[in-house]
Order: structure tokens, then sequence, then C-alpha cells
């Protein structure tokens, strides 16, 4: 028997449906006030007991649930009718609802995971998000590598979505002469130069990508490499070429990141000159349209003007379709305008390398918090990325401190974490993702046991009237969920806006979000608990929940007596039944 729930206002009409209940004083009737506003739930008397009788999970058995069990008894529908991860579906079959990782994994696909074989044992592994990164490869290659992962996900049955990041315009290395990496020694000098040189190029030589660069620099500067993975001593200018000592030896890759430090303060003069999105990012974010990737992500975003000139340019050009726009945290420009670039933009990425190259270490940490609680505030996706786990490389296990930065990370309930050269050109990509998944769900479960329900308090995104009940219908869902340990929520949306509301306040249960189109789905599979099924539905949330009890059951996902507690948004209501 499913239990509803209705809003009253003082001048408004009920904006949903109730079961036909005696007509009793609402003074008789339990209220829940709602956070965060004067508005309240008015509770009927068979819903009240229900939401007291603590000890026991099942609802109050009724002729309603009987007719309901025959409705789903009659349904017809195979078990086909509903797509859903291949990975996720044997984990709640094995494992059970609590068992579900809620963080999200995305991977660098790179030489070392450009195989098919090679990218369907990370989506087994639990590859969330496949992630190309446009600093490296021809778009020839990147083609290839999406068709790939859409195969994977037409064949096997996943939902993996794929994520475009751009170069920027920042000053970086170009190529290595073909070379995956070089190594550099203590002392060694290296010569850095903005001259196009032929083949083969002279030994120990960087091209630069910045014309400027050798009038910039001074003697004395520090260049620090990709986030100060090695650093150089400017020693000496000739022409073109800048000479300079290494001071921290290191591993350098193609593209890498360039910044200059001069006594003690970051050199960024010229870098606020550059544009943020350069004319070979402008030929990039058009084949990424053209290729439909689920989320274009920008690199060294300043402002919020230019995500917003970004997504009016996506808007025009991508013939309906919605990719979302993800702006990465990596400049002290990008911490200056924080919260209007995550208001503008569709999620944000912490992105620790190149962050840390322009901030004191010491602040990475406190930058870091910052931006994964703001997120959470504005109801944006939040990703964790840059030297997770940066000695797995080389190696085949992670360091403590590796793992306990890992965890620190989920326990600050990003949506996601990203390896980037671990999986792109590391030797062990499965065993590094193996490392992100156990302990993200192990620092979960722990959470859960321990009842750490943070004392955030989530404010109103939401503008307009219907988006503020929206958000107070899942704001109360998710509490309604962990003090009735629920097994589950279920939304069905079409948009995936609802999806993410639920997200937002990190529920103990999972949340089953359900969705009519395969865009959306992938979408979602970014998103901080969220399980996304591909299923057709109507607005009769009945018929909705007695269609997916039935598929669900037929696989074997859900059993009869499971608790659970539904929401929507064609019908602003909250349902709570048990499985029949």
């Amino acid at each position: 028997m499913s239990q509803s729930l209705q809003f009253m206002t003082p001048s408004r009409a009920p904006y949903f449906t109730l079961p036909k209940f005696p007509r009793i004083s609402c003074t008789r009737f339990p209220v829940i006030n709602l956070p965060n506003t004067k508005r309240s739930i008015i509770i009927t008397p068979s819903l009240s007991s229900f939401l007291h009788a603590t000890s026991s999970r099942s609802l109050p058995s009724g002729n309603a649930q009987t007719g309901a069990a025959g409705v789903v008894s009659a349904l017809s529908v195979g078990a086909t009718g509903i797509e859903v991860d291949a990975v996720t579906e044997a984990e709640l079959k094995e494992n059970g609802f609590r068992s579900t990782r809620r963080t999200k994994l995305i991977c660098t696909i790179g030489p070392a995971t450009c195989g098919f074989e090679q990218l369907e044992a990370l989506a087994v592994g639990g590859m969330n998000v496949a992630r190309i990164n446009m600093c490296h490869g021809s778009r020839e290659w990147h083609q290839t590598m999406i068709e790939r992962v859409r195969r994977l996900n037409d064949e096997k049955g996943f939902a993996v979505a794929i994520m475009m990041d751009t170069e920027g315009s920042e000053i970086h290395m170009g190529d290595l002469g073909g070379a995956a990496s070089a190594k550099t020694e203590d002392g060694e000098i290296w010569t850095f130069s903005v001259r196009a040189f032929g083949t083969p190029r002279p030994e120990r030589t960087i091209n630069v990508n910045y014309d400027g660069f050798a009038e910039d620099v001074k003697v004395g500067d520090e260049l620090l490499v990709d986030g100060g993975m090695v650093r150089f001593e400017v020693t000496e200018k000739i022409g073109p070429d800048v000479k300079c000592r290494c001071t921290d030896p290191g591993l350098l890759l193609p593209q890498a990141n360039l910044t200059l430090w001069r006594n003690g303060s970051l050199v960024s003069e010229r870098n606020a000159m550059l544009p943020t999105i350069s004319s070979k990012d402008w030929l990039d974010i058009d084949f990424g349209i053209a290729e439909g990737v689920d989320f274009i992500a920008i690199s060294f975003v300043k402002s919020a003007e230019v995500i917003n000139h970004l997504k009016s340019y996506i808007a025009a050009r991508a013939c309906g379709s919605e990719i979302a726009v993800i702006a990465k945290m990596e400049s002290v420009d990008s911490l200056k305008n924080l919260e209007e670039i995550i208001q503008a933009s569709d999620g944000a990425m912490v992105a620790r390398g190149d962050l840390g190259a322009q901030i004191p270490l010491e602040q990475v940490p406190s930058a870091q918090q910052k931006i994964v609680q703001l997120c959470r505030q504005l109801n944006k996706p939040v990703i964790v990325a840059s030297q997770l786990l940066e000695s797995m490389i080389e190696y085949p296990t992670a360091t403590r401190a590796e793992v306990a930065d890992v965890s620190e990370a989920v326990r600050q309930r990003a949506d996601a974490l990203m390896l980037s050269g671990e999986s792109a050109m590391g030797q062990y990509p499965e065993k590094a993702l193996a490392v992100l998944r156990s302990v993200s769900v192990r620092i979960e479960k722990w959470w859960r046991e321990e009842k750490c329900h943070e004392a955030m308090e989530l404010l109103d995104v939401g503008t307009l009237f219907a988006d503020s009940i929206s958000e107070e219908i899942c704001n109360s869902a998710a509490k309604m969920a962990n003090n009735l340990e629920a097994d589950a929520l279920f939304v069905y949306t079409k948009t995936g806006h609802m999806a993410s509301l639920l997200s937002r306040c990190r529920p103990d249960c999972p949340i089953f979000a359900f969705t009519t189109t395969t865009s959306v789905r992938r979408r979602l599979n970014l998103q901080w608990g969220l399980i996304p099924f591909r299923l057709s539905f109507s607005d009769d949330m009945d018929a909705n929940l007695n269609k997916t009890f039935s598929l669900l059951k037929a696989r074997g996902m859900i059993k009869s007596g499971d608790l659970v507690i539904a929401v929507s948004d064609m019908l602003q209501s909250i349902q709570v039944m048990n499985v029949p």
C-alpha cells in the first residue's frame, strides 16, 4: 500500500494528490515542518502510525496492497523494458542495496587503456565516466575512443558517459619529439624554446607554446612543470632559448603546464592576457559537439562570462542535445570568482595539480573543501582530480598517504574521483581503479555505520516557486529515507533535475533514477549516489511504480517487502510503500 504526502499552502490548492482518507480536522494531524521554509507536510492518521512504527519497516497490510500486487502480476512487460548498468545490476543482486558505491569514478583514456578489452575492464571495474584529454592525441584517435565507449555501452549494457577535456590556452610544453615521457636528473641543463625544431630535435630541448616566453622570464625565476612535479631554475637567456637547470628532478610529460614563480610569488600577468578558450579549443569543442559527448570540461576558467558564452554556443550548435559544461578550478582567478563560476556551470572539477602550482601547497586542502562544499550547496556535481594515486603510474600499490587523500575526498562527499595519468599511461590502470572503488565503498560504509550525518544546511537554489517545492520534496524524502531506513529512493525524472536534488541530500540509501532518454541517463552517472535507469513512464505514478517493481523483481534487483520512497518531477509528491 502506498502512502502519499500533500503540500498545503494558505492561499493555494493542494499541489499533489492524496488517497481518500477520512476527513478529520487538520489540528488533529501530526505535522512535519520542512527545513528552511514555513511550509509543512500534513500527515494523515495511517501515515502517522507508519512513521512512528520504527520497530517495523513494513506498511500495514490491506486491500490496497493486495490490489497493487494484482496489478503487478497482471503486467506483461518483459525484463528488457528497462536499461541499467550491468555491473550495478550484478552488485545489487549479490550484495543488496547498501553495498552499492555512491562515489562515481572517472578514468582518463590513454595509451594504456585505449583498447576495447581494456575499456571493458575499466567499465567492469567501476568506471562511470571516460575522460578524453584533448592535450594529447589527434582528433581521429579521440573519435575512435568515443566510438569504442559507445560500442561498449551498446553491446555490454553499460552507461559510461564521455567527458572531453579542453587543452586551455595557458603556457605549456609541446610534445617530446614523439616520446611518451622524459626523465630529468638533478643539475641537468634543459633548453625551453619557442623555436620550431626539425627531427630529430636537439637533446634536452622542449618547445613552449607561448611566443613571448623568452621575453617574460628572468634569470633566477623558478619554472614549475606540471604543478611542480619537476622544477627548474632559469640560468640564461639566449634569443628565443631559455636555459634552465633542473633543481627537482622528475618525469616530464607532453603538453605539461608551465608556471613561473619570481621571488616567492606567481608570475601571472601574461597568463591573465591569454584567452580562456583558445582557437584550438574552439575546434575541439566543435568536434565534441559533433560527436555528442556528455560533458565538456573547460581549463583555467577565469570568470562566469566564459561559461555563459560557451553554453550559448553549444545550445546554438548542438541541435537539441544537451552537453554539460564542467568548470575546472585550477587558477588563482577561478578562486577569486568561485561562486559565480560554479553557479554558471553545470559542475566543477578541483584540478589540484595545476591549482597547487598557483597557490601555496598548504592552501590546496582548504581550497578543495571549499569548492566541494560550495558545489554541494549550489547543486552542482563536483570532481576531485589530479594525483590521487600518482605513485600507481609506476607501482602496483598505492601509498598510505594516497589512500588517506582519497578517503578524505570521499568523506567530503565529492560526487566523483578522477584518475589521470594513472589510467592513461600508468602500468596498473585497473589496480588503480580498484583502489578508488574499494576505498570509496569502505569510507561510505563507515559513514553510514557511524551515522555521520553532516550538519550542512542546504541553501535554497530554486528561483521559481515550483523549484522550491521540488527542493523541499527532495529534502524531506531524503530525511524520511534515513529515518525509516528505506532500502531505496526512486525518482522519475525526464530532465534529471529531481535526481540531482536528491543526490545533493546524500541520503544513506541508493537513489534509483529513472529517465526516458539515454543521454540524461549517462549524465546522471556523474552524480553521487544515483543509479540511472532508462525506462519509459507516464504521468501516472501508481502505474510507473507497478511497472518498475515488476521489471526490477523479474531481474532479481528488488524483492517483496523492500521499503521504497518515490518522488517524481511530473507529479510533485512523496510516496512511501513496500514492494508488493
